[in-house]
């Protein structure tokens, strides 16, 4: 099949001859041919000599690399890479084991397939695009993961109106490309809970936490948790397994409360240790009294783009002075960002002058990121986005 074409400028060709899986749209010559936005295309240097095959965008991002070879992206090729990700999930012990069916298949880069994120959920996958070239391949994708899954994959649920670029005006809507049996209860590390795939936030539940979940899990033993931003309360069913002595989870959305308040009673029915709340954060922090020793800070990401970053960390720092301020001495704070766009240093240096506003002794305990399931490309850095501290503080 013959594809466009697109021709570097002279010394642009570094990047991917370092296997950076994108190309900016600044590095670009000239382009043969009139690709559309998410068709295949062809990347040469200006010497005329084959880079990459990916995917065509609008914007800064102009291409997605699939490939580094000259290779054709058909059927065999998107089973492959499904595979190839199923395998790694095996590996991890992750995909397959009884007391846990959730785990992140596909994680973009992470697993050479740009712009695309699938999350499982017991025997339903849920698919989300960021990218219109993923889109367009969404059938072809669902096929393969039919033919890698094989029986254990019942429903492929479709989840990319919020996340791909609004310029295409695709019309894409949400829904079931296999299957439409919804079987919404998962397990992670043998605790249950229930996922709003269709209306929840992300695919229905921040899968990248669950390590980070189960370390707290450890330090929860006769402690008062409070989990802010607790979205459907995964740290505290977590720190409830943990023996908490009592544990509160806020969030500003009511609709996250009832789900959390679901999941509780799914693990520990009729347990009188937890109390949600539907309130902001900030005024939930200001108004608190020094009643907690353990508390979570896992904020939604407060910058999704580079203009933002300085409002961001100083959201990052306002948030993490009042924590340093109201907690108890002894007491433990595990705080994060998954914001892409905040770097491991920005992020300590937000949370470290926090710290020092406060003036209490602070020790860092962990430094945490994302699990195994979300691997970063070695050649995309960009790809190490959850970053997070436990910190122990006198």
């Amino acid at each position: 099949m013959e594809y466009c074409k697109v021709f570097l400028k002279p010394k642009k060709e570094e990047s991917l001859l370092r296997f950076h899986p994108w190309v900016f749209s600044g590095a670009i010559q000239s382009v043969e041919g009139d690709p559309e936005e998410g068709d295949l295309v062809e990347v040469y240097g200006a010497n005329q000599h084959f880079l990459a095959i990916g995917h065509y965008q609008v914007g800064s991002i102009a291409v997605r690399v699939l490939s580094f070879t000259p290779i054709t992206i058909d059927n065999a090729f998107w089973i492959e890479r499904i595979r190839i990700a199923y395998e790694l999930r095996k590996t991890l012990r992750l995909a397959g084991i009884e007391n846990n069916n959730t785990f992140r298949l596909v994680h973009g880069e992470g697993d050479n397939l740009p712009g695309l994120v699938i999350d499982m959920y017991a025997h339903t996958a849920v698919m989300q695009a960021h990218s219109v070239g993923m889109h367009y391949a969404r059938h072809q994708i669902a096929e393969a993961l039919k033919a890698v899954l094989g029986d254990t994959l019942q429903n492929i649920y479709y989840k990319s109106e919020a996340t791909l670029p609004y310029k295409a005006n695709l019309g894409s809507e949400n829904g079931y490309l296999f299957g439409g049996e919804v079987e919404d209860v998962a397990i992670e590390n043998g605790l249950k809970f229930y996922v709003d795939w269709q209306k929840g936030q992300k695919t229905g539940f921040f899968v990248d936490q669950r390590e980070n979940r189960s370390l707290l899990e450890h330090y929860a033993k006769d402690r008062s948790v409070l989990n802010m931003f607790c979205y459907t309360g995964g740290f505290s069913f977590y720190a409830m397994r943990g023996g908490a002595k009592v544990v509160h989870s806020v969030d500003s959305s009511a609709k996250a409360i009832s789900l959390t308040k679901k999941n509780v009673e799914l693990n520990f029915p009729g347990d009188p240790r937890h109390e949600a709340y539907a309130e902001d954060a900030f005024k939930y922090l200001e108004k608190m009294g020094s009643n907690y020793d353990l508390i979570i800070l896992d904020p939604p990401a407060f910058a999704k783009h580079k203009n933002v970053l300085r409002n961001a960390l100083q959201g990052y720092r306002k948030l993490n002075a009042i924590a340093f301020e109201k907690i108890k001495p002894g007491g433990i704070l595990f705080t994060f960002s998954c914001s892409q766009v905040v770097s491991k240093e920005n992020f300590r240096l937000a949370v470290f002058s926090a710290a020092a506003q406060s003036g209490r002794n602070v020790r860092i305990l962990h430094q945490l990121t994302q699990p195994a399931d979300h691997p970063v490309n070695i050649y995309h850095p960009e790809g190490e986005y959850l970053k997070g501290l436990v910190l122990y503080v006198e």
